[in-house]
């Protein structure tokens, strides 16, 4: 029976992926768990695996096309399938999918992109939900918001005619295209245009606060030296960290959640994600369920990932479903800064170095190892109490890590 290849979601405000490159050609053979297609998300850029052995076929979208996510791309056969002719996998005929439109370099024509443009009221009905509400994806009540486009002048590409991002920009801009080139005309990577579009949006739409406080770190170097006595991964400050953030997060779980098409949404797992500098930008893959694992438990996995990232190797699990984000910049020299929230995500934690500084012990002056901590706070899912209470919480387990043991 053929197989999908369909296009993930890589986080709760993604509604498409943009096609990259395919690793393999129609017709090839492909492998169960070899890289197939290097898809861009909002996230990153990484490869989608094959998720079955046969014979490529049916590839409806080519390098450059934006495509809605759980959207079919391309179809796996058997042999006999291929020799036979296509088929899906419920036995009927496999018609090309419909190609999603594509972000060009150049305004495309009229009829290259028949749905990103806006529809006349006069035109087939538009669905809408109980509330009389055009039907849209939260990432594209957004963007129209943002933008001042009426979701109801739009024509929706997803599931039913529903309204995705990817068919609101050409609405709110039609004679701008974007372009990733910078000076002297060479392409940025698509990690860093990632990067860019990312933090600016966050920036610009999300009211940020922050909160700092300086923690002793003698206890979390004791912790760290009997953690790593016998442990067969060698375990960072950053793994204890993320323990750290990890139990703050389950006795604080308002931290835990997001802001979505204008509620706040709380997470059953906590994952953290580790912003990772890469050669060509910014990553974060994600420690799923975090609180579950001891240090010596997140060191292989914290080890595996950061080297993925390295070496551009992440799959897209490995991005997905990331609940809060820790930046650590102490082991670049850097005292303390203020990170910019990973939406959807309500915070991020950001980490300075650890240094010795002169404090007060008992009235006396005395030198200490201190470090510096950052917690960046989406205002509209966390007021200023909750994230000092969290943070509170996060330095009390530095200082005082027994309960952790």
């Amino acid at each position: 029976m053929a197989t999908n290849v369909i296009l993930p979601a890589l986080g709760m405000a993604q509604d498409t992926g943009k096609i990259v490159e395919w690793l393999k050609a129609e017709g090839q053979h492909v492998t169960a768990g070899e890289p197939l297609v290097v898809i861009e998300t909002d996230k990153a850029a990484v490869d989608l695996d094959a998720p079955a052995t046969g014979i490529l076929a049916q590839v409806s979208a080519k390098a450059g096309d934006e495509v809605p996510v759980a959207r079919v791309i391309a179809l796996i056969l058997s042999a006999e399938e291929a020799e036979a002719g296509v088929s899906q996998p419920n036995g009927a005929p496999a018609p090309a999918a419909p190609a999603a439109p594509a972000v060009e370099a150049s305004a495309p024509s009229p009829s290259a992109r028949p749905t990103a443009t806006p529809t006349a009221a006069s035109g087939p009905p538009q669905p809408r939900g109980a509330n009389g509400r055009r039907l849209a994806s939260p990432k594209a009540r957004r963007i129209a918001a943002e933008h001042g486009v009426d979701l109801a002048t739009l024509r929706g590409t997803g599931p039913g005619g529903v309204v995705l991002a990817a068919d609101v920009p050409a609405a709110a801009n039609p004679a701008i295209a974007p372009t990733v080139a910078v000076s002297g005309g060479s392409e940025m990577s698509a990690i860093w245009r990632l990067m860019a579009e990312r933090t600016t949006q966050s920036w610009t739409t999300i009211p940020h606060f922050f909160l700092v406080r300086e923690v002793a770190a003698e206890a979390l170097i004791a912790w760290r030296a009997r953690t790593t006595q016998g442990a067969s991964e060698r375990v960072t400050y950053t793994d204890l960290l993320v323990k750290i953030v990890a139990e703050a997060l389950r006795q604080h779980p308002r931290l835990n959640a997001s802001w979505q098409d204008g509620a706040i949404v709380h997470h059953d797992e906590i994952n953290i994600g580790l912003a990772v500098a890469v050669a060509d930008g910014l990553v974060v893959p994600v420690i799923h369920q975090a609180d579950d694992l001891t240090p010596s438990g997140i060191a292989p996995r914290r080890a595996d990932l950061v080297g993925r990232a390295q070496a551009g190797k992440l799959r897209p699990p490995d991005l997905a479903g990331g609940t809060f984000t820790i930046s650590n910049l102490g082991m670049y020299g850097i005292d303390a800064f203020n990170a910019i929230i990973n939406a959807p995500q309500a915070a991020i934690l950001a980490v300075g170095r650890m240094a010795d500084r002169v404090v007060p012990v008992n009235g006396q002056p005395a030198v200490r190892p201190m470090m510096t901590l950052s917690l960046s706070c989406d205002h509209r899912v966390v007021d200023g109490a909750r994230g000092a209470e969290f943070l509170s919480t996060v330095a009390t387990l530095i200082e005082d890590p027994p309960v952790l043991y």
